[in-house]
């Protein structure tokens, strides 16, 4: 009888491989979004069933609270989305499903060959851990990742700055204006 910790691994393995079919085959892009909810978010589970607490909740900050909502406010947004008519739709299928079968087959032969080993594993907070590495060993990166975030912020507004300048200084009332 298998434990409650592989019914749990097995229960979220199965949305999020549900979820992401879903999302690959389905002919609506509405649904499509709403199924990647459920990838992200059982990934987001799996990432905390292993004691990664920070990328779980990462996970679930980033990519579901701002990534899928955006998509979702793009797709709700868009005037006429089902008018649309694909002339090609099922273009990639001949390539992409013999490929997917080799995918499958090495991953399923690899998983055979395992030997995986029953352990109980202890799930014990990293945030405590990633913190300290910030702070330590890792602080070079950290600080020149934040000085690059900073310039490219600082270059976006002096790129937006500009083009508002030129818009205004533009002597052509009639000429037309990208924005």
């Amino acid at each position: 009888m298998p434990t409650s910790g592989a019914l749990v691994f097995f229960g979220l393995a199965a949305l999020v491989l549900g979820s992401a079919g879903g999302v690959a085959f389905s002919r609506n892009i509405l649904h499509s979004a709403f199924l990647l909810l459920g990838t992200l978010a059982g990934t987001a589970g799996l990432y905390l069933y292993v004691g990664a607490d920070f990328v779980g909740i990462a996970q679930m900050l980033i990519y579901v609270g701002g990534i899928l909502v955006l998509l979702l406010f793009a797709v709700l947004l868009t005037n006429k989305i089902g008018e649309v008519k694909l002339s090609n739709s099922a273009l990639g299928r001949g390539f992409a499903i013999p490929v997917m079968l080799a995918v499958m087959l090495g991953l399923g032969y690899i998983a055979l060959k395992t030997d995986w080993a029953e352990t109980e594993a202890v799930a014990t907070p990293t945030t405590l851990r990633l913190g300290d590495a910030f702070l330590r060993e890792y602080l070079l990166p950290f600080e020149l990742a934040s000085v690059v975030l900073l310039m490219a912020l600082v270059g976006a507004m002096v790129i937006a700055r500009r083009a508002v300048r030129d818009e205004l200084a533009s002597p052509n009332p009639d000429e037309q204006r990208l924005v």
